[in-house]
């Protein structure tokens, strides 16, 4: 466990260059199962589904972890500020936001925008700030009573130097954790609205838009289903587990 994210990078980095082109057909192997040649067999126009599944890794994760490294920070930073204020209305918001479904998000700006990696990004970044900024509101409400917030005070330390040299790295174990667990979400939400269209549009590969195409022949060749689920499910249940590592020495 502790060596499978850098075995799983390596793999999605290096594998494409030892494998077939993701988008080219192959009309002579269509539908194939998986053998010696593709390890996880062919899909209906017999392009390699584990070529398709490694590149397909760079859209699906890269999407995710641009998307939430951005609401990440600003939602963070957010909290972090409303939390020394007091300003509990930018909570409020969050609050109200937070109960907007992504889903529905996503296709308002399909809508709007058209279906692509824009859209899912729109979507994300509607709502996915208002966790972090829940989460660090409280932490920082929470430190800004220590000992230690007060002594810096004390020595003329201002708001931004106490909540960036000081609070911010108190409360950084349980915002790292919220981001692990927030990563698994985030990847699910990216993989159901490409199942829907709204992502990343063919040739290219994409996980949830594998498990979309694949459906029609679930029952001749249920790898074009089982692989990209199987990648999505174990991909969030590992930074799952991973987030809830690094705050076990904590607790």
């Amino acid at each position: 466990m502790r060596y499978a994210p850098a075995a799983g990078l390596l793999l999605v980095l290096g594998g494409p260059f030892f494998l077939p082109d993701p988008v080219a057909a192959d009309f002579g192997a269509i539908l194939a199962g998986p053998s010696p040649a593709h390890l996880l067999g062919t899909d209906q126009l017999g392009r390699d589904v584990l070529a398709r599944l490694l590149v397909g890794a760079r859209l699906t994760l890269g999407l995710t972890a641009s998307t939430l490294a951005v609401t990440a920070a600003a939602g963070t930073l957010l909290g972090l500020v409303a939390g020394w204020t007091g300003a509990r209305v930018l909570v409020r918001l969050a609050d109200i936001l937070a109960a907007l479904p992504t889903i529905l998000l996503g296709l308002l700006t399909a809508a709007v925008l058209g279906p692509g990696t824009a859209s899912i990004a729109v979507a994300i970044g509607a709502v996915g700030w208002t966790p972090f900024t829940r989460q660090a509101y409280h932490l920082t409400v929470r430190e800004a009573g220590r000992d230690y917030v007060t002594a810096a005070r004390s020595l003329g330390a201002g708001p931004a130097r106490v909540l960036i040299r000081h609070i911010a790295p108190n409360i950084a174990a349980p915002l790292v954790a919220h981001l692990c667990t927030r990563f698994a979400g985030t990847l699910l939400t990216v993989s159901g609205l490409s199942f829907l269209g709204l992502g990343v549009q063919p040739p290219a590969p994409e996980w949830g838009a594998m498990v979309a195409d694949g459906r029609a022949y679930l029952v001749s060749a249920p790898h074009l289903v089982l692989a990209p689920a199987a990648a999505v499910v174990l991909t969030a249940t590992l930074a799952t587990v991973l987030g809830r590592r690094s705050i076990a020495p904590n607790q």
